[in-house]
Parts: C-alpha cells; sequence; structure tokens
C-alpha cells in the first residue's frame, strides 16, 4: 500500500485484481496421474482437469475401435486401427502430463490418489485386450468347427454317389482334416479329426461293406495312398486299415469275373499278387485258376464246344501272362496255361463235329484241317481229315451232311475216276467211305459253258481220241457224293455229282469243270 499527498489532502491507491488464479507449482506426480488416467483410454485425465471436450474425444476414439473390433473375429482387429488407437492414447497421455504439470486437480483429492487410481483402470485396456483375445479365439474354434462341418458334409454327401465321380471330393474334405491336425493341433475341432477320419474310410470304403467287390478295388486302392499326404501319427491304425479289405476285393471280384469269364480279372489277380503277394488271398489265386481250366475242359463236352475250345485258348493266353514270381506260383500257373492249351487242342475236333452236325460246313472244314495239322499224333486226326473232305462236299452237295463220316475206306464195287478238265482237279467224295485224290489236268480239254451241261447228249469224258488222266477206286454200295475241285481257277464251279452204287456194275466217274456262259 502505498500513500499519495497532493496538496493539502491524503488519497488512498488499491491494486488490480488477478484475471485468472495463478498457476500451482509444477508437480510431476500430478502430471504422471494425469497421463495414466488417460492411458486407460476413457480420458479420465482430461475429466480431473476439467477438459470435457477432450475427454469425449477419446470416448469417441474408443467407442470406434469397439466397433471396429466387436463382435470378435479370428483375423482380430485390423492392424492400421490397433496403430491409430494406440498413437492416440499415447498422445493423450503426453498431453494430459503437460496439462497436468502446472493445473490444480479437481474431482480427486490428491495426486498420489489420482495417479494410484490411473494405474488401477489401467486394467481397463489390459483386460479388455484379454477378453478380446478370448472372443477371437472362441471365433477361430467356431470357424474351424465350421469348417470341419462343411468337410463331413462333403464326405457324407460323396458317400452317396460313385466313388469315381467324387473322388476329387474326397481330396478336399481329407485336405481340411489334415489342416486342421497340422495348422490347429490343440482346437476342438483338430480333437475331433481322429473320429472323423474312422467314419471318412467307412464312408469312402462303403461298397466293400456292401459286398459289392469290384466297386470297392477304387476307393480302397485311394485310402491306401492316403499315408502319403497325411501324417502316419494322425492315421494310427487307419494306415493299414484299406490292405486285408482291398486284397479281399481284388480277389472276390477277379475271382467271380474268371468263373462268368468276363472282366478284366487278370489286371486284378496280378495287382493282389504284385501288392500282397504274401496275404491268403494271395495264396487262393491259383487254386481259382485250376478251377477255372478244369471248369472249360469239361464245358468241352457241353452244349457249345466251340465256345469252350475259344475259351480255353483265351483261358490259356491269360493265365500265361500273370506273374506269380513273388507269391512262388510261376511254375504253377505255367502247368495251368500247358493244360489248357493242350485241352483247347484237342477239344477242336469236338468243335469241328459240331459245326459239321450244325451244317456249319465251311467252318468245319477250317476247324478240322486246323485239328489234324496241330495234332499230328491224335487218335481222332484220320476222323478229322475225313470229316473236313465231308464238309467240303457238303458245301457244294448239302445232302452229303446228313451223316458224319467215319474211317472206313475201300470197297467191292471199282470206279474210275477221269479228268476232262484243263486243270488239275482234287476230286472228293463221301458216303459209305470217305476220301479224295488229285488228277493231272487233261492237256487238251477244256471248261464246260454251264450252259452246254444241260443240254441233250451232254456227255463229257467221251472222246476217245483222248487220253483222260484217270483213277480207279473201290466203294461199298450205297450212294456216294462226288465233287470235283480245280487247283486253278477259283472262277470255275466245282462239279458234283450223286452215285448210287449197286452190285454186279463197272462205274465210270468224269471230273469236269465248269464256267458261267453258253
Amino acid at each position: 500500500m502505498s500513500w499519495d499527498q497532493h496538496g493539502s489532502g491524503d488519497h488512498f491507491v488499491v491494486p488490480p485484481m488477478p484475471t485468472a488464479p495463478p498457476p500451482a507449482p509444477a508437480d510431476p506426480w500430478r502430471a504422471l496421474a494425469v497421463a495414466l488416467l488417460n492411458l486407460s483410454g476413457l480420458g479420465l485425465g482430461y475429466a480431473v482437469l476439467r477438459r470435457w471436450v477432450l475427454m469425449a474425444v477419446c470416448w469417441v476414439a474408443t467407442a470406434i475401435l469397439l466397433l471396429v473390433a466387436l463382435p470378435a473375429d479370428p483375423d482380430g482387429v485390423p492392424g492400421t486401427a490397433v496403430v491409430i488407437y494406440v498413437l492416440l492414447l499415447l498422445l493423450a497421455a503426453a498431453h494430459g502430463a503437460s496439462a497436468g504439470l502446472r493445473t490444480r486437480l479437481s474431482l480427486l483429492p490428491s495426486a498420489l490418489i489420482a495417479a494410484v487410481l490411473g494405474i488401477v483402470l489401467l486394467a481397463v485396456p489390459a483386460g479388455g485386450v484379454a477378453l478380446y483375445g478370448d472372443a477371437r479365439d472362441e471365433a477361430t474354434e467356431q470357424m474351424l468347427l465350421d469348417r470341419l462341418e462343411r468337410a463331413d458334409h462333403l464326405v457324407a454327401q460323396s458317400g452317396k454317389q460313385p466313388f469315381r465321380t467324387v473322388e476329387a471330393d474326397y481330396r478336399r474334405a481329407l485336405a481340411v482334416y489334415d489342416g486342421l491336425s497340422d495348422d490347429h493341433p490343440g482346437s476342438r475341432a483338430a480333437r475331433r479329426v481322429p473320429d472323423r477320419l474312422r467314419t471318412y474310410y467307412a464312408t469312402v470304403a462303403a461298397p466293400y461293406e456292401q459286398k459289392d467287390y469290384c466297386a470297392a478295388v477304387p476307393p480302397l486302392t485311394y485310402l491306401r495312398t492316403v499315408p502319403r499326404t497325411m501324417a502316419r501319427k494322425e492315421l494310427g491304425d487307419l494306415t493299414t486299415w484299406p490292405d486285408d479289405r482291398l486284397a479281399t476285393s481284388l480277389y472276390t471280384c477277379a475271382a467271380t469275373s474268371l468263373s462268368a469269364g468276363t472282366g478284366d480279372w487278370t489286371t486284378q489277380f496280378g495287382e493282389l499278387l504284385s501288392t500282397f503277394p504274401k496275404s491268403e488271398q494271395a495264396g487262393k489265386v491259383e487254386p481259382a485258376v485250376r478251377d477255372a481250366v478244369d471248369t472249360s475242359v469239361k464245358s468241352v463236352g457241353g452244349d457249345d464246344p466251340c465256345a469252350a475250345v475259344e475259351h480255353l485258348e483265351s483261358l490259356s493266353t491269360q493265365v500265361r501272362g500273370l506273374h506269380g514270381e513273388e507269391a512262388g506260383l510261376d511254375d504253377a500257373f505255367g502247368k495251368d496255361a500247358d493244360r489248357a492249351a493242350r485241352s483247347a487242342s484237342s477239344g477242336t475236333y469236338t468243335c469241328g463235329v459240331d459245326q459239321y452236325r450244325d451244317a456249319k460246313y465251311s467252318e468245319a472244314v477250317t476247324t478240322m484241317n486246323d485239328f489234324a495239322k496241330s495234332n499230328p499224333h491224335d487218335r481222332n486226326r484220320a476222323r478229322a481229315r475225313k470229316i473236313a473232305i465231308a464238309a467240303e462236299v457238303a458245301q457244294t452237295v448239302p445232302a452229303a451232311g446228313k451223316r458224319l463220316p467215319g474211317t472206313a475206306s475201300g470197297g467191292s464195287i471199282a470206279v474210275t475216276v477221269k479228268n476232262d478238265s484243263p486243270d488239275d482237279i482234287t476230286v472228293l467224295y463221301t458216303g459209305p467211305v470217305t476220301g479224295s485224290f488229285t488228277l493231272k489236268a487233261c492237256g487238251k480239254c477244256s471248261a464246260y459253258s454251264l450252259g452246254s451241261t444241260i443240254t441233250i447228249g451232254f456227255k463229257p469224258c467221251s472222246d476217245s481220241r483222248r487220253n483222260y488222266p484217270q483213277k480207279t477206286i473201290r466203294l461199298p454200295v450205297g450212294t456216294t457224293y462226288f465233287v470235283h475241285k480245280s487247283h486253278t481257277s477259283t472262277s470255275k464251279t466245282p462239279a458234283s455229282d450223286t452215285a448210287k452204287l449197286r452190285p454186279g456194275y463197272v462205274y465210270t466217274e468224269c471230273a469236269y469243270t465248269t464256267s458261267y456262259g453258253y
């Protein structure tokens, strides 16, 4: 206070009042308390400083983060959002510390209490992070369980369709199971994978349980490849689960096809012998082959001997193609193949007889000639050649095929056959006896036109000036059918004649050839 004296009176002067309270002394504890309160994400540091707008900014930032983060997602909060929010918290803490250094607190009695409260409230973001982590883990578990469920559904749907059409779907489902086990081993979904794998195997191999063994081969073969893509420790005893089932399917399917004479049984037996050479099923292969050969040999004497012979020939070739060295079966297979081949060769005679009786003369000729050529020491060879001759005659004179020729030869009646033909010819005859012989060509003779052979007075072999090649044979009483075949021209029609031979007569047969025209 000062006194200012002017003249005769005294005057009192009052100093001006301050516009704001003076700043508080700097207090680091107060600054720390405000910073800690702001780190809670709720802007409480600004609240004790009465900075309401800034506190609202903190609330808005936290609310935005919650909107982005919730509901929890397996992928978590986007990294950019987290970085921005952390930077805002640090900025709020730094700014709050700066503002609280020289600003008195309100709402709280001391800086120490505010600091303690700030430390306690740090549990809010820490707890939020922990809770969010749990929620994110649960979201991840649900995502994995959903993935497992989709794979299960895919397997169930695939089980209703043929394996070949859904193999790719089975592989996709297996990839899901494998991924759950390898990438998320501790998850609830991964713990369920072993049970799902058993269901998977049972579904893929369903044709086996349904006893559809041929259809079971492809899926069981596929299941044996699963250990190549999935860890054996995950599969456990499923690693070898398909083996016995596949061996049984291969054997049963092949044996059924072999018995029926259909299907690719050699491939299935071959796969069985190479894949499971020491298995019980592999030991059944050779007996099945042996029984099939026995059955086919017996069928040669049945209603269709030609089909039986054809089957034996095919069977012999197929059995020779089996490789059973690992199972020690090569020698046995060789014996089975040889027996089938011998039976087919000898059965050709029975086939030819059947063809002859069915008036399939052209086929009978080929069959019997092949038999005679392939079996030079067979007891039926001589008769087979007779049947081939008779069948050839019957192609021109069907009546000649009414009886099956025997092996008899000779007779009491002389028959002289002359060749009135410009070609070498073969004379074939059948009746009570059957045979053939060749006559040389008649040098000055020519083929008769078809028209001339039907004129009145046609008499071949009647030119006394010619020396016709000839041969005399002896035949028994009865009807004998003759056919004369040219050696040089297939365009000339074989001539034929039917002779009814009686005792007391001498017969002359004239062989000639005809050609179209008059």
